[in-house]
């Protein structure tokens, strides 16, 4: 997300709320007026009606707790009671995202839009070339362009000499590279989990926080809450997403209840000498490239969509399944949580035999702000410093690639894919189909910039890169 919006302040309040009313134990006594008390903020500000609005804080709330729209048995089951459920561990959800239709709706069918800019001109250049006939004039001498017929050419729109013609995108559909999204016969838009690769594009991308991540902190904060032995590997781009020290986030960490916190870079360098290893393989073995595997959006991207490609990606673990395999060999009785910045790890730590559970960057702060911790006030702890620069520098685009190139020498060369949309998947599936590659080393990252950009962040990538930048320069 590239601005502070609503949907985000919305999210990240409602995250926070719970958060303390856990703390303080009072979740279930008072989880049922928070629809109320988020909902008066916004008061003049609903698309509809305050009901319709504290509706759709109630979903999301929903949502949170792992529950999708079609969960609700009856619509005056409190919100407490779905909050018992999960905190007494009788529900726990499947999913990743869940849609709030409520939320969701706004966005139009038709992509091509003719505004009130139409001057109804004799031309009329978007009726003559049109290739469907998709466009009339309405009564008032004004084109008028029949959603059912428009094939979204573009046509109509570049040819207009007043430029009345716009395009009129479904962020969530357009921001999905897979085209995992797309609406029912209601309006409301469904996610296609066969296709999903959990790039966590769309969540962003809604402008009415539609699309909601289910969330791992209500099997979390009973553990912190309770002092039970609980262990945290942060990612390597934590140390972008707050403007301090980075001992300090250690500490924060600490003192929210975790007995011991582990930098997945550490995991990071057997990564670079097992994925350099098997690269010097491949090639000597004929093999024209590989590609990394460090990014879980893009391995489930080559399983879903380019399943010819399977054979080029390294079968090397990621650096959090390293750390979490040295964490667990020390600590083999306690649980594990990964912290980071992604959704589609959320996955990949579900089918881990070593990690437990999933806390995003922006759950982190919130949870820090619903406890009363705050990170600026925290202790600069030390950081490991047998831990070198290239494997925290796996969170940034090339970051794994140059790992790797400066292990095995001049016999490999690297190209980039910084951030994987439809264009970069048709490259990668040609790629695939002919063999054939600039490079012999092919870095995927589902976004742009690296893991620093991640969709579950804290900060926004410009600052979170600042930051990092800022916290690595003083560790050197």
């Amino acid at each position: 997300m590239a601005f502070v919006n609503n949907v985000m302040i919305i999210r990240r309040d409602l995250l926070t709320r719970m958060a303390a009313e856990y703390k303080e134990g009072r979740l279930l006594d008072d989880i049922n007026r928070l629809p109320i008390e988020i909902t008066r903020k916004q008061n003049g500000n609903e698309r509809c009606c305050i009901h319709k609005a504290r509706a759709v804080v109630k979903y999301k709330i929903m949502a949170i707790l792992g529950y999708g729209r079609n969960d609700e048995k009856d619509e005056l089951d409190p919100l407490s009671w779905y909050a018992s459920q999960v905190l007494h561990h009788e529900y726990k959800s499947s999913r990743y995202l869940t849609v709030v239709d409520e939320a969701c709706t706004a966005c139009v069918k038709s992509s091509y839009i003719v505004t009130n800019l139409c001057k109804g001109c004799i031309a009329q250049p978007c009726m003559s070339n049109c290739p469907k006939s998709a466009i009339t004039r309405s009564p008032n001498g004004q084109a008028v362009i029949d959603p059912g017929k428009c094939v979204g050419c573009g046509m109509c729109k570049n040819l207009c000499p007043y430029h009345s013609i716009i395009y009129m995108p479904v962020p969530c559909e357009e921001s999905c590279p897979v085209g995992a999204i797309s609406k029912n016969e209601d309006g409301v838009e469904n996610i296609d989990e066969e296709k999903c690769i959990l790039c966590g594009k769309c969540v962003n991308a809604c402008p009415f926080g539609s699309i909601m991540e289910n969330s791992d902190l209500f099997d979390i904060m009973p553990l912190l809450k309770e002092h039970k032995p609980v262990n945290a590997l942060i990612a390597p781009s934590v140390f972008g997403q707050f403007s301090v020290r980075p001992g300090s986030i250690i500490d924060a960490l600490k003192k929210l209840g975790f007995s011991h916190v582990f930098e997945v870079a550490e995991g990071a360098a057997m990564t670079t000498e097992n994925e350099s290893q098997e690269l010097k393989h491949k090639l000597d073995s004929g093999a024209p490239f590989m590609t990394t595997s460090c990014c879980a959006a893009w391995v489930q991207a080559v399983d879903k969509h380019i399943p010819e490609m399977k054979k080029y990606v390294s079968s090397t673990l990621t650096p959090m399944a390293y750390t979490a395999r040295k964490c667990k060999e020390l600590f083999p009785n306690d649980p594990i949580v990964f912290i980071g910045p992604c959704l589609a790890k959320r996955k990949e730590v579900k089918h881990s035999k070593d990690i437990s559970l999933t806390m995003t960057f922006e759950e982190l702060a919130c949870l820090l702000n619903g406890w009363n911790i705050p990170i600026m006030e925290c202790e600069d702890l030390p950081l490991d410093e047998n831990i070198q620069m290239q494997s925290r520098n796996y969170c940034l685009s090339g970051g794994v690639a140059d790992a790797v190139i400066k292990n095995v020498g001049s016999v490999a060369t690297s190209m980039i894919i910084n951030g994987i949309d439809s264009k970069q998947l048709k490259l990668l599936s040609l790629m695939a189909k002919t063999g054939k590659s600039e490079a012999n080393l092919i870095e995927v990252m589902a976004c742009e910039g690296g893991c620093i950009a991640g969709p579950c962040s804290h900060e926004f990538p410009k600052d979170s890169k600042r930051f990092y930048s800022r916290n690595m320069s003083e560790l050197k």
